[in-house]
């Protein structure tokens, strides 16, 4: 095969990190494939998609919503909470009841944390903050609570803040059903043959990860973000897990459930059609 640049979009956060190390380090006989990072966060990478930028991306199962015309979600690499998710947290102790009269810090309103906060709260007052940002902007004062993402979930406790609810649990108890929060998704326009090629390197990727643990955790320190490698190890099993290896028919019903809650509760301004590869 011909040498060909495929642009990976993922967050900088351990997990991607973690997940994507083996097919970005050269680590895999990717057969002419030359995979180009480009690391953004999460609602950057929602709103790139919108315009269909990146060939394979990490995407807010919300914004897929948004996109379901320009990408298929790919079976593998998707983040799902096992009765854990997206925290809310707050400067005091606080009920849930009280998120609705005060103001919250979220990390985008495309985000999947953000879409699951509004089917628990329906309305409430928000300002979107870059997600690291959150917890120093909860501690000071400058909002009420936050809505917590990738490590601010393990790290919140070292600003003092006080846990209000967890999106994870929450969901698991209404549904039974693990959280689905990010996938990967990929252009239907690169057509099946590519395709074809690209899914099973992902799943080779991530399952060189797990069984290269040490070296792997190694390169997601670098997006830890005040986190030690212990912790790190931590923050990657909470989301690379056996949902990321195939995230099978359960996890493909979650997509589906969220999603159609969204559009029921006005959300999403249309049902959408999911495709899976």
């Amino acid at each position: 095969m011909e040498p060909r640049e495929i642009t990976l979009g993922h967050s900088p956060d351990p997990d991607d990190a973690f997940m994507f190390y083996a097919l970005t380090r050269g680590k895999l006989d990717t057969g002419g494939l030359i995979f180009k990072e480009v690391v953004e966060g999460i609602e950057q990478l929602n709103h790139r998609a919108v315009e269909g930028e990146l060939t394979i991306t990490a995407l807010s199962v919300h914004a897929y919503g948004y996109v379901a015309d320009k990408y298929a979600l790919l079976p593998c690499g998707g983040s799902f909470g096992d009765r854990v998710g997206p925290l809310v947290v707050a400067r005091r102790p606080m009920t849930v009841g009280e998120l609705a009269d005060v103001r919250i810090g979220v990390p985008g309103t495309m985000t999947s944390a953000y879409l699951l906060l509004k089917l628990l709260l329906t309305n409430f007052r928000f300002e979107v903050l870059p997600f690291d940002q959150i917890p120093q902007a909860v501690m000071e004062g400058k909002v009420d609570a936050g809505l917590l993402i990738h490590e601010g979930q393990i790290t919140y406790e070292k600003f003092g803040l006080h846990p209000v609810v967890d999106l994870g649990q929450w969901w698991y108890a209404d549904t039974g059903l693990p959280v689905p929060l990010g996938v990967n998704a990929i252009r239907k326009d690169m057509g099946q043959e590519l395709i074809k090629k690209i899914v099973p390197l992902l799943s080779e990727s991530i399952r060189y990860a797990l069984s290269h643990r040490v070296e792997a955790v190694a390169h997601a320190m670098q997006y830890a973000r005040g986190m030690d490698a212990e912790s790190t190890d931590r923050f990657v099993g909470m989301y690379v897990n056996d949902w990321t290896l195939d995230m099978g028919e359960k996890g493909k019903e979650a997509i589906a459930r969220l999603l159609a809650r969204g559009h029921r509760a006005g959300l999403l301004p249309r049902p959408v059609s999911i495709e899976f590869v």
